[in-house]
């Protein structure tokens, strides 16, 4: 990635994790059948949300952590080589941490 995120606030930046190319049947999907992923790799997190009375709250998340976020949060950008697609979201957008 040489393109460098650096969030704001209590955003995160994720790269989203592939879908199975096979169902559970042993169907193998097009790229139209497939849903839109839900799980990725945390590639950058910003400093964390301010309070009202001024306070910065530390995010809960690292770098390298692997989530499940909301189907339709975030905004999607476009790293500067390969086409890689990163999502921006907010942590309240985070379901989950993935073991």
């Amino acid at each position: 990635m040489t393109r460098k995120f650096e969030p704001l606030g209590d955003r995160v930046v994720i790269k989203q994790l592939e879908q199975e190319e096979v169902s559970r049947g042993g169907l193998v999907l097009p790229d139209t059948a497939k849903e839109k992923p839900q799980e990725g790799e945390v590639i950058a997190i910003g400093p964390g949300r301010i309070t009202d009375e001024g306070k910065r709250l530390p995010m809960e998340l690292k770098v390298g952590d692997r989530i499940l976020y909301a189907r339709y949060a975030g905004t999607e950008v476009k790293g500067d080589e390969d086409d890689e697609e990163f999502l921006v979201l907010r942590e309240s957008d985070i379901l989950a941490k993935v073991g």
